[in-house]
This record gives structure tokens, sequence and C-alpha cells, in this order.
């Protein structure tokens, strides 16, 4: 990994450009960006205030916090109702057409923003941010490579941290220093409303099959109703599983992985099943590269569950997911999406985990999911650690 947590000039300049003829396509003169999210991504801090991009020249970040920063970009704001006069008195053309992030920012702000350009047309940034965001950068991939590593770390330390008779919320706090430890920033970000998550997500037993509210593979009743999903306080018991799906969080750049440990030995069915998966697995690393669709992948890996019998603990039992992988990056849950009805191909550059799984009444789920980069002829494995099921 680079020397420096901050990407390079070169890389910085190399997404403004992108997503001004992104602008252009679209027909509009600026965008405005407001979330801690996309702020990182485009300047590769964080700061209470705004990014602003016009099509033509370069960018503008107006902050409010923190007051001393120091950048040749940065002009000082008290409010988003500076903006206008500051753009003007530098030089800068009040925009006919702004994109905002729509998808982003609640109703309120997005009128208030609206107000701060009585005179201009408003449209939706999120989708176009989030599209390009879907390609890396090469420094962006050096993140994910780094995120990867140290994911594989941790995880072959989960053992040590396991003594019989705990809770899985007590082996999840346990794996959750370790993370910490190893460098994890701890947040796990994701996007959408209704997303909430700590650190990852264990799953042991009969748990696996309890369905979330939340749009992640599986679910899990969580320790308490306003957060319900993962850990649940069970004792983890001889003959079921343990899925560790926890984040890969070592810089800003999120690996995804997911793991199976057993508590003693398991039935036959459930190594059958994981058998599977890890084909699955396979038949993506000797098919995937760019072009293939996204929805063939979804189809080919529902195909391979029926051959098997397996459809009915496919992705759940009481509620299946309907996909099977997902883009990954700055957040847990970018696109692609590999579901039937998605429309993407994959493209060079691209990110995303895989994540077949099957959950099997009274002993728990099974499977693996690993993080892929698509290159220029295949797709290269980010995750590499066992993929048996390990005995704890």
């Amino acid at each position: 990994m680079s020397d420096t947590k901050f990407p390079p000039a070169d890389d910085l300049n190399s997404r403004w450009n992108r997503l001004q003829e992104l602008l252009m396509k679209e027909g509009a003169d600026a965008c405005l960006v407001a979330s801690s999210v996309n702020i990182y991504y485009l300047t590769g801090i964080v700061f209470n205030g705004f990014f602003y991009l016009p099509v033509l020249g370069d960018p503008v970040y107006f902050v409010r916090r923190p007051e001393d920063m120091q950048h040749p970009l940065v002009m000082p704001i008290r409010k988003a109702e500076d903006i206008p006069g500051l753009l003007l008195k530098n030089n800068y053309k009040i925009p006919e057409r702004v994109l905002l992030e729509a998808d982003q920012m609640t109703y309120s702000e997005y009128v208030r923003l609206q107000a701060v350009f009585p005179d201009s047309e408003t449209g939706n940034l999120t989708p176009l941010l989030r599209r390009q965001r879907m390609i890396k950068t090469p420094w962006e991939i050096e993140q994910l490579r780094y995120s990867g590593k140290i994911h594989v770390e941790v995880y072959s330390r989960v053992k040590a941290c396991y003594r019989q008779g705990m809770t899985d919320v007590e082996l999840q706090s346990n794996v959750e220093r370790e993370m910490r430890l190893a460098g994890s920033i701890g947040l796990f970000r994701s996007f959408g409303s209704n997303m909430d998550i700590y650190m990852g997500s264990m799953l042991s037993g009969n748990n696996a099959e309890v369905p979330s509210p939340f749009d992640f593979a599986l679910g899990g009743a969580g320790v308490h109703p306003s957060l319900p999903i993962g850990s649940d306080g069970s004792v983890l018991r001889a003959g079921t599983s343990l899925m560790v799906d926890m984040a890969g969080n070592y810089t800003a750049y999120i690996t995804d992985m997911t793991r199976v440990f057993s508590v003693g030995k398991l039935p036959e069915k459930a190594y059958q099943a994981h058998r599977v998966s890890i084909d699955m697995h396979d038949w993506l690393f000797e098919n995937a590269k760019p072009g293939t669709s996204c929805a063939d992948i979804y189809n080919h890996t529902l195909q391979m569950a029926e051959n098997a019998g397996l459809s009915g603990c496919f992705m759940g039992t009481k509620q299946q997911a309907k996909f099977v992988g997902h883009g990954v990056g700055i957040e847990v849950n970018e696109l692609p999406v590999l579901m039937g009805r998605s429309k993407d191909l994959l493209q060079q550059g691209m990110t995303f985990a895989f994540e077949p799984k099957f959950v099997l009444s009274g002993v728990g789920a099974v499977g693996i999911e690993n993080t892929y980069l698509v290159t220029g002829d295949g797709i290269e494995k980010m995750t590499i650690f066992e993929e048996n099921i390990i005995e704890l």
C-alpha cells in the first residue's frame, strides 16, 4: 500500500475530469456535493460544507468546518447562501443547471439548496456519481487490496478468539477488538436508508433464518428490536455453524468476505451445501470477465442451486434475498448489483462481492463470500483465505 492515506493529485484530477464529462453529457453546468461519502471520494478528506465542480475549470471546497482548514481550493463559508456571492467574486458563473445529491439529502436540504440558486434548474447527481464510483481508479484498487490483506489477517485470528460456551455476541466483540487493533476505521458505510449495521455480522444456528427488514443477504434478530440484524446473544452450540461476515474497512475502501466456522462437526448436508457455494465461486472465476452480464451471473447461480436441490434454502429460507453480489468501495453496497433484473455488464476496474449462501434449519448458514476485481481479461480474487468450513 502507498505510504499515504490521501489520494495523489493526479488520481483526484482524473475523478474530477470524469465527473465533468458526465455533467457535460447531462447538460449540466455544475454540481454541488454535500454528503461525506462523496466529498471524501472527490477530495480525499471529509469536511462540513460543499464540494462544487463546474463543468469547466477548477473545483471549490466551500468549508464550514473545520474553520482553520488550509487548502488552495478552500473558500470558507458560514452558510450555504454564501456560495453564489463567492462564485461571482472569484469569476465563476452562476450555473444555469446544477445537479444536487437528491437521493442523499432530506427534502428540506434539497429545497434550501434550490433556493441558493433560485434562477438555476436543478437535477439529481446521485446516479451519476454512483455509476462513476463503480469503476475504481488505480489508487482506489490499491486501497482495496490493502483492506483485503488485513481482512484476511484478522480472519486468521477468529479461531483464537473463541472459547467454549461463549455467545455469538461475545465472540463478535473479541473479533471487533482484533479488527480495531488491526486498523479498522470502525464505521461500516452503506448506501440508502434503513441500512444500519455495526462492524459486520455473525450468524449462528437458527438465528441465521431470522428475517431482517434491512436489505442485506441474510438477517438475524440482533440484540435489540431497534437494530434487528446480526448476532442475538445465542450460545454457540455443538453441531451448529457460525457465519462470520465482518467488514474489511481497513482503509476507506471496504472489502467484503464471509467464512463459515463450526462448533464441532456439522451434518453432512451442511458440508455439501457449502461445497456448492465454493463451486459457484469456481464457476465465476472461470467465466467472469469484462462484458459478462450481472443478470447472467445471478441466473446461472440460481440454476446451480436448483440443480443441487437447494433452491429452498438459497439466500435464506423464510426470506430469500434476490441478489448474489454487489459492488464494494467506500460503501459496502455499491454498483453493480448481481441480480436478475440488472442491465449492467462487468467492466474493468469494477470491484464486487459475490456471496452465494445457504441456510439450513437447525444448523445455520453456510457458503462463502469473496471480493473480486474485474481485470482486463477476467477477475482477481482480493480476499484469499481458507474456504472450507473451519472447526472452532
